[in-house]
């Protein structure tokens, strides 16, 4: 279906990302929405990392092991 994403949970519809008067998007109002998605991707990782502690450390040393291999 269009204007949905498909998520681990099943599907969810996508929020509606344009104003409601049909005016253009300026750049001050889409680097705050950006900041506003960024800031909640933040927190959703964190609630992950605090409940699923086993998982968050053995992403963390997955996440060593390649920088550790990486060559520049």
């Amino acid at each position: 279906m269009q204007g949905e994403r498909p998520t681990s949970l099943g599907w969810w519809p996508m929020p509606d990302t344009q104003p409601s008067d049909d005016a253009p998007e300026t750049a001050a109002q889409r680097r705050a929405r950006r900041a506003q998605f960024l800031r909640d991707l933040m927190e959703a990782r964190a609630l992950r990392d605090r409940v699923q502690p086993r998982r968050a450390r053995a992403a963390r040393m997955r996440q060593q092991m390649r920088m550790r291999t990486f060559r520049w």
